[in-house]
């Protein structure tokens, strides 16, 4: 059973370092935030707002978000470690136009909120309860959204070799995130990183902060057998912390990328906020 009431951090904490597409230098800081705040942002001198679907403008590749008319890219996985490790209320103040990659992975932010620790607030954990299956395609990609009586995930993915077919089921629990999906980098080809840096992407990239396959397999070491797949799970539980509520469903995904996970949540949030027959509190 996932937790009941609404969370924040103890304290603040902060990382900085380079974005991957941009190589720009940033800083972003995680804040305490009041119950029913919900997760903010805040970018340059840009507004607070509520950080929702309804903020994302880009799927290219990561997701970007704007805020009192400035943009910040790749959220996805600071997002993801938010949602994962169960954090319902912070103010995120971001001094860049990217999220730091650190190490490719949401380890480092999923550590730092469980270094910080949670603290449980008097006012239930706002929910979407999913009451009938709802499904969304793009292309190839399918997402199938479950009635749970937790927030579960389970993710196929279908590459050209030497990545091939891989697939994860699970929780989505602090425990079994940080332990199983946070250290999970993000990954490409050797030759989609050449193709990415002439259009002017991946200038932050390196071996530090990416697994990279040429034909033969991966370059630099693997921390899981399916690294692949558990980081698509990791991008799409940072999308779906866009929805505004712990998502108490099971998400089946199949090929699916940042643009089908923004259709998706952009629709159950609409359910969410209308009372639909596809949500309960």
């Amino acid at each position: 059973m996932s937790q009941q009431y609404q969370t924040t951090l103890q304290r603040e904490v902060t990382f900085e370092g380079v974005g991957l597409h941009t190589g720009c230098r940033a800083r972003v800081a995680i804040m305490p935030a009041p119950q029913n705040t919900g997760l903010t942002i805040r970018v340059g001198q840009g507004a607070v707002r509520a950080l929702t679907s309804d903020l994302v403008v880009e799927t290219v590749r990561a997701t970007t978000i704007a805020a009192g008319g400035e943009t910040v890219s790749t959220v996805e996985h600071l997002l993801s470690a938010v949602l994962g490790m169960g954090l319902d209320n912070a103010a995120i103040a971001v001094d860049g136009e990217e999220i730091p990659v650190m190490d490719g992975s949401a380890r480092l932010f999923a550590e730092a909120i469980a270094q910080a620790g949670l603290t449980a607030l008097a006012a239930p954990r706002r929910r979407f309860v999913a009451t009938a299956p709802a499904y969304y395609r793009d292309g190839e990609g399918l997402l199938i959204v479950l009635p749970a009586a937790d927030f579960r995930v389970r993710c196929t993915v279908d590459f050209e070799r030497p990545v091939g077919t891989q697939y994860y089921a699970g929780e989505i629990a602090p425990a079994v995130y940080l332990r199983e999906i946070a250290p999970a980098r993000t990954f490409g080809w050797l030759h989609e990183v050449q193709a990415l840096l002439a259009r002017g992407l991946a200038r932050g990239g390196s071996l530090d902060n990416a697994v990279v396959y040429d034909e033969n397999g991966p370059v630099n070491e693997l921390r899981f057998a399916d690294e692949a797949v558990r980081h698509k799970v990791l991008d799409l539980v940072g999308d779906f912390a866009l929805l505004g509520a712990y998502p108490q469903c099971e998400i089946v995904s199949f090929k699916s990328g940042h643009r089908l996970h923004a259709m998706a949540v952009a629709d159950l949030r609409r359910a969410l906020l209308s009372g639909g027959s596809a949500v309960a509190y």
